[in-house]
Parts: C-alpha cells; structure tokens; sequence
C-alpha cells in the first residue's frame, strides 16, 4: 500500500465508504476480501485540469456525458475530476455549469465530480495558446463575475492572468468567494505576481506552458514560480509538454510535495490518432501531440495514469507519485481533509496498479466502481 509517508504490505478495512482501519502484517474480519498482492495501492488521483476524454468534451457534454467520462476516468485509476471549461460565451458557461451540477449530484459508477473550473477568460492575449481570444475578458469590477456560473456545491477553480487590466483586484474579489486561484496563461513580471501572491493567488496552471520561456535577464512566471518554496503548480507530465528532462530538473529543484498533476485532456483522450472537432475548430492528433491550425499544442490526450507512468520511468518513488496524483492536489482544492491520501477517517478512494503499470482496482467510496477481472 501506498501513503504520503510510507510503503508497506497492509490491510484496509472499508466501511460507510470510509477506511475505518489500517493494520500491517494482519487480517480484517470483513464481509468481503479482495486480494491485491503484487499490486501498490494509491490513493485515488484527483486531476484538477480536465476537458473531457472518451469522445465527450466538457464544454459540449450534459449530465451523462460527464458521468461517461467519470466512467472512462475511473478506468485510469481516477478517483475524483474538476471538469475543466475553456474561455466561451455567457450561455455556454451557463449550460455547462447546469451539466455539472447534475453531474455531481450524480456521478453513476465512476470518478467523483468535484466542482468546476475555469481556464480563463481572464487571462493574456499574448499567451492564448489554442484558447479563443474572442472571449477573454479583463476585470473592471464584481459584476464582471456574474460569467463565472457555478453549481450551488462544491470547488471553484480559476486560471487567470493577473497583468490583465484589474488583475490584481479580480484576485482580491475571487479570494473572498472561495475560488481556488491558480496563475496561467501569463506573462506578468515578479513585481505583479508578488501582488498577486499576496492577494492569494500562490498557484500555478500547467507550469512552462502557455508563459515566456525562463530567460536569465527575464525570468518572468517561470522564474518567479521554480524560486519560491511557497508557491506551488501543476504539470503536464507526457514528454510534450515538457520534455522528460525537465521533469527531472523540475523534481530535482521544486520536489513533490509543490508539485501536482494533471492532464489537461481532451475530448479526444482514448480515441487514439486523427482529426477532431473540438472547441469550434480542427485539432489533430498524432502520435500523441496534439496540435490546432496555427500549429499550437491543444491540450493533451493523456490520462493522470500515464503522468504517473511517466513519472515513474524517470525514477520518481511512489510515494512521491502519490503526493503529485492525489494529496497535493486534495490540498490545493482545500479537500485534504477528506481525500487524497491512505488514512483511517477519510474516504475509501484508492487505486491499484499492478505490476505492468496497469489498474487492477478503482474503488471510490468504498466502492468498486472498476476492475480488471
């Protein structure tokens, strides 16, 4: 099994959906045993940063849609997801948040719907990557808010620029309704992202990405965020988006415990090479880049599965796996006291690799909502 702290053979024993005890080297009274030798036992991954996967893309998805992507997601060995939507219209905004009230109210057999987040709109049309300029907005004060529809419950995420025209104060205002804010799609210098540190902004989205390369006289976000121990960001782990070297440079300056993942996937996850029509336009696929007509990277098509893989190739130990998956970002979506990692009181959500790097076992809340056998 696998916890923040340590690696050991053990046994849980689930009820109420919760691990109710943890025993090494014994057994359990329990209704039911499933045996898991040769396999590790993770918390279940949590991935912030998601846009849809099995053909189902969040900004075009209801209800079912969603829970067929918790579905697809459970199989990755994902516990609990934030449906992540991509600058749009005030309707759309408002008929995608609709979907994922449902879908929280009801997520069928699969991974857990957390909430909502936003990429964008408020954030720099320097940096676009393949978001659509046409609806980024500045901040001029709070009922510039009102595009920002939520379900009644649950996390609210933001990625936002905070060089925008009234940056700053958007921070102060989304810090007092509870947002999460994470920083991206950026080019702002140390001096505003101090600001905005200090007005709580002390994440980042998908580090390196969609911000200025670190220039020695220019360190600009990508400085500002690998100099400071209390600053944290997430990445995309497929050797892509950053390429395998940097992972490791990443590890070998920042560690785990400041560092979560995610895979910023779309629609297109597990349908394999080709083209797609995703967020109005064309993104092709191919040997696993994705890539837009202006040639832009379109988000990823990989799972939090295969950032653990990749992590793991590159030596990361699995504890340390287990704090970038699940306990890091639990903690950054202020849930860790509940998820994200292997402790008597919290829920039952837990993952089992196996030892080709596959799932054996998703449970989430103390349910098998998938197996391999």
């Amino acid at each position: 099994m696998q916890t923040d702290h340590e690696e050991h053979d053990t046994t849980l024993l689930i009820g109420d959906g919760l691990i109710q005890q943890i025993a090494s080297g014994q057994s359990l009274a329990a209704d039911e045993v499933i045996e898991l030798r040769d396999s590790v036992v993770f918390p279940g991954f949590i991935d912030v940063h998601n846009h849809g996967s099995a053909g189902i893309d969040v900004m075009q998805g209801d209800a079912s849609g969603l829970q067929r992507v918790s579905q697809y997601l459970a199989a990755q060995g994902v516990t609990a997801w934030v449906p992540t939507l991509v600058p749009a219209s005030d309707d759309e905004y408002s008929k995608v948040s609709v979907a994922i009230e449902l879908a929280m109210r009801d997520h069928g057999v699969g991974a857990r719907v957390l909430g909502i987040h936003y990429e964008g709109p408020f954030v720099n049309m320097a940096q676009c990557g393949a978001l659509h300029k046409s609806f980024f907005k500045t901040y001029s004060g709070p009922t510039d808010l009102n595009c920002l529809r939520t379900p009644k419950s649950g996390v609210k995420m933001i990625t936002m620029a905070p060089e925008i025209e009234g940056g700053v104060e958007l921070v102060n205002q989304l810090g007092e309704r509870g947002w999460v804010i994470s920083i991206g799609h950026t080019r702002a210098d140390f001096q505003l992202l101090d600001a905005a540190f200090s007005s709580g902004a002390r994440h980042m989205t998908h580090f390196m990405n969609a911000m200025p390369q670190l220039h020695h006289r220019n360190p600009g976000p990508v400085g500002w965020g690998m100099s400071r121990d209390d600053v944290t960001f997430d990445i995309i782990a497929d050797g892509i988006h950053l390429d395998r070297s940097v992972l490791r440079l990443l590890m070998k300056t920042k560690g785990s415990s400041l560092i979560s993942l995610i895979s910023d996937a779309i629609a297109a996850t597990g349908e394999g090479d080709g083209d797609y029509t995703i967020w109005g336009e064309t993104i092709s696929v191919q040997n696993g880049r994705t890539s837009n007509a202006s040639g832009s990277i379109a988000g990823s098509v990989i799972t939090m599965l295969d950032a653990v893989r990749m992590m793991r190739t590159l030596g990361v130990s699995d504890i340390e796996v287990a704090q970038m998956a699940s306990s890091n970002p639990a903690r950054l979506l202020k849930i860790d006291h509940e998820c994200g990692s292997i402790e008597e009181g919290k829920r039952a959500d837990l993952v089992a690799i196996d030892t080709s790097g596959n799932v054996k076992l998703t449970v989430v809340g103390g349910e098998v909502v998938f197996s391999a056998r």
